[in-house]
């Protein structure tokens, strides 16, 4: 089996919460970046970009979280307040992959979109290639207009993934799906 083939058969989840450090260096990230924009993008629009979160800026995410929920209910407990400050310093690093997707007179916002979800897929694969542990996760804070606007979201702007980055011991494999049941053969 080559060496591609196992990577991708190996691919699991960690939850962020199991990550630890070191996260990727700066050349490590460059070249996760670059591998993540590595994906089909009709008419060429790069219709997603990137925003990092790495050191202090991850709890300043999380004040920016916590705010929000405080916001929606002000008797928030005190380990949901802790929960939210610690949102994105679970791993290392979280980079948000962020669709651009908007109307356009030859390609469809569709395919716009499922760009960036192929981003998202690639940044993992690239992570995971140089060693790294990587989740993709949305959550709440994905689909706040509030916190898209307070982190730097463009109106029609919308967050396709949190990838959270680390390193963590092996994690068991789920049950994955059975081909059989997903694969049809369109008849000739």
């Amino acid at each position: 089996m080559n060496d591609t083939i196992a990577l991708l058969k190996r691919r699991r989840s960690a939850p962020p919460t199991l990550m630890t450090g070191p996260g990727p260096n700066a050349e490590e990230l460059e070249t996760i970046l670059a591998v993540a924009a590595r994906v089909p993008d009709h008419g060429k629009l790069a219709p997603w970009r990137f925003i990092v979160f790495e050191g202090a800026a991850r709890q300043r995410a999380g004040r920016i979280a916590q705010m929000i929920r405080l916001e929606d209910n002000p008797a928030l407990d005190d380990k949901a307040k802790a929960d939210e400050i610690g949102r994105f310093a679970r791993a290392p690093l979280v980079v948000a992959v962020v669709s651009r997707a908007a109307p356009h007179v030859k390609i469809p916002e569709w395919e716009q979109v499922l760009s960036a979800g192929a981003v998202c897929m690639n940044l993992i694969v690239a992570a995971r290639a140089l060693g790294f542990t990587a989740t993709w996760l949305t959550e709440w804070t994905a689909y706040d207009a509030r916190f898209g606007a307070a982190i730097g979201l463009a109106e029609h702007e919308r967050i396709a993934g949190f990838l959270h980055i680390g390193r963590a011991a092996p994690v068991e494999d789920r049950v994955r799906p059975v081909l059989a049941d997903l694969v049809t053969t369109f008849p000739g």
